[in-house]
């Protein structure tokens, strides 16, 4: 039996609401049904602690480790994009001290295969203590059949009759200028949705520049902002879109293109990073540098049923490759061979 402590962190700020805390509440909750793994709340009780998060200009990690240590590095945005996040001169400092930290460190978890060469690459941590585990979609997420469940949802969050979906943060790795462009090239075919915690913000940077190049476009009646909607009711809005698009420059793994897929969803996503490994050949796939080639997608699947109801059928089926079970499951092997050395 092998003791685990992890670190609920991501569960008691504002990362509850994004990938991180989905990620933690899900490891937490699968881990629960692994054999030979038992987790515990008491850090002196455990054989492993395992940091689902890792900040790179924040001590999110102890410098002084009593136990064995894992740690889940999700990507290497702010690395990869340092004009975009800049850490300022305590940033700086507090990166060298997590790098160093880093090192003594037994194992690292991460999302993709591209997430792991970023990680040799910027943080000079070896490859063969580097582990990917692919992430899943929520259980929750599914087909809904149930028309009155979908009318009360539209309904709840004045959704439109035809609509392309973002689901996610504002950060500049999201792309979202160049899906506002995109999507201005098709806007007489659907409205554009966009969901989540950070849209209700209308005093950060990133929403002002969305809101005024919404403006700028005259599309003020064609976008709409439901906000932050719960997965129990963001299923419902999964299966009410007609596009799914996550055209983000850079992703860790890109879970909302597997949440979209399992409830048939039909996706557009960014050829970049690790998306191609989470979408497979049941996405279209597009260069997210390129308005044309995205707004081309998003219109082939707009004007086409059958082409959405192929893609729909490809997403559920790629999205049923990935599961939870297979999440806890890797990670706990991990454990087992961190403990053994």
């Amino acid at each position: 039996m092998i003791r685990v402590g992890i670190d609920l962190t991501p569960l008691n700020n504002q990362s509850k609401y994004r990938g991180i805390g989905k990620y933690t509440q899900r490891l937490i909750a699968s881990l629960r049904s692994v054999k030979d793994i038992e987790l515990t709340s008491l850090p002196n009780e455990a054989d492993i602690v395992h940091y689902p998060f890792f900040d790179f200009f924040f001590l999110t990690l102890p410098f002084v480790k009593p136990k064995k240590t894992v740690v889940t590095i999700h990507d290497c945005i702010p690395l990869a994009f340092p004009d975009q996040y800049p850490p300022g001169i305590k940033g700086r400092a507090k990166f060298l001290i997590q790098k160093q930290s880093l090192k003594g460190v037994e194992a690292v978890i991460t999302d993709s295969e591209s997430s792991k060469k970023d990680i040799v690459k910027y943080l000079d941590y070896p490859a063969e203590k580097i582990w990917v585990v692919y992430l899943a979609a929520d259980p929750c997420f599914g087909i809904v059949e149930d028309k009155k469940e979908k009318d009360k949802i539209k309904e709840k969050y004045m959704l439109p009759d035809k609509f392309v979906l973002y689901v996610g943060d504002v950060n500049y790795n999201k792309n979202l200028s160049n899906l506002i462009k995109a999507y201005s090239q098709v806007k007489d075919k659907a409205d554009l949705v966009f969901v989540g915690k950070s849209f209700e913000n209308k005093t950060l940077k990133e929403v002002k520049e969305i809101l005024f190049l919404i403006k700028e476009l005259n599309l003020e009646k064609k976008v709409h902002f439901p906000g932050y909607i719960p997965d129990s009711d963001l299923k419902v809005v999964y299966n009410l879109a007609s596009v799914y698009c996550l055209i983000s420059l850079y992703e860790g793994f890109g879970l909302g293109v597997l949440e979209a897929m399992s409830c048939g969803c039909p996706v557009v996503a960014s050829k970049l990073s690790s998306l191609p490994e989470a979408a497979g050949d049941a996405a279209l796939l597009v260069d997210p540098y390129s308005k044309d080639e995205i707004g081309k997608a998003i219109g082939k699947l707009l004007g086409s049923k059958k082409e959405r109801e192929e893609y729909a059928k490809k997403g559920v089926k790629r999205a049923g490759l990935f599961s939870w079970e297979k999440v806890a499951e890797e990670t706990a092997e991990v454990y087992k061979k961190v403990v053994k050395k």
